[in-house]
């Protein structure tokens, strides 16, 4: 009987253990890293631009806040403490920025789905950019930066 007991605990963790090796988590974090292929005529996609204008025209800060990824990048040097991308695009004058570059055509950089499309382009664009991503299978807002300056 205890032999029996033993036998059968064994098999249940043994397949416990594989089908926790094929999660579909593992799965998911798999795909995010792999180069983003063009998604600018995906449905989901295009109706996550279509809001994120919407709320940029408005500067909608809850639903722009409720779009942005947890890490969102807005510039490059150490934020103030306590600052939100919206008081620097406040401070910096910049909502006219990412309004006009949210307008335009999206394509697929790295991870990211980028605008305006000189990024992809122009290796020598120094403008701003937008970045938008996939997260946990759902699109975000991840970036809207000015070009990096790199030291001389």
């Amino acid at each position: 009987m205890l032999l029996r007991l033993f036998v059968c605990a064994l098999i249940l963790s043994s397949a416990a253990a594989c089908n926790s090796l094929n999660t579909p988590y593992k799965k998911k974090d798999e795909e995010e890293k792999k180069p983003m292929k063009d998604q600018s005529s995906d449905q989901a996609f295009m109706a996550f631009l279509g809001r994120l204008r919407i709320a940029v025209g408005k500067r909608d800060r809850a639903m722009l806040g409720s779009m942005m990824t947890s890490d969102f990048g807005y510039r490059w040097d150490t934020p103030a403490p306590g600052e939100t991308p919206f008081d620097y695009w406040d401070q910096q004058n910049t909502w006219g920025d990412l309004q006009n570059i949210v307008k335009q055509r999206f394509l697929p950089n790295g991870m990211y789905m980028v605008a305006p499309p000189q990024v992809v382009l122009d290796s020598k664009y120094a403008g701003f950019r937008v970045g938008l991503r996939t997260v946990g299978g759902s699109w975000k807002f991840a970036y809207f930066v000015p070009a990096e300056v790199k030291a001389q």
